[in-house]
């Protein structure tokens, strides 16, 4: 474009004003031309991938049976827990406690062959049924308590 100018006037037809503003102006497009070009170069280095990288590999897990507690967590498994379970409530008034005596008979507020309740010091952790073993009671863990509900129980 300034090419053209020049080439239509005459070094005499030009005033040095006029010079000096094709001169501002040339200098402008050579230094908006070379700031675009080291943009489009930074662009085409930051998007090209390095050599180096490579995706990472993992090894797989797989579970293994009968796997022992890392020896992080084997002082936890010699901590003694206290397991009770609760085959119902009643409330009494000492009166009558005081009348109880062998065969006497409570009524609890379940219903026979309803879950029982088993806490860990003193947490409700599951429900199960009663079962005998050789001639001895047991419970049968039916339900264990997601943790969600364990939460829920702490606000009331």
């Amino acid at each position: 474009m300034l090419e053209e100018e020049i080439k239509g006037q005459t070094q005499e037809e030009l005033n040095p004003e006029d010079l000096m503003k094709m001169w501002e102006e040339a200098l402008k497009e050579a230094s908006s031309y070379q700031s675009s070009e080291e943009e489009k170069k930074q662009e085409v280095i930051e998007t090209k991938p390095t050599p180096s990288s490579q995706p990472m590999t993992f090894k797989e897990l797989t579970p293994s049976k009968g796997a022992e507690a890392p020896q992080e967590l084997d002082f936890i498994l010699d901590l003694p827990l206290e397991v009770s379970v609760e085959i119902g409530r009643t409330k009494m008034q000492i009166k009558d406690l005081l009348k109880l005596s062998q065969g006497s008979i409570i009524e609890l507020e379940r219903v026979a062959g309803e879950p029982v309740d088993i806490y860990v010091n003193g947490k409700l952790m599951a429900k199960g049924e009663v079962v005998v073993v050789n001639e001895r009671f047991g419970v049968r863990v039916t339900e264990i308590i997601s943790a969600q509900d364990r939460v829920k129980r702490l606000g009331s």
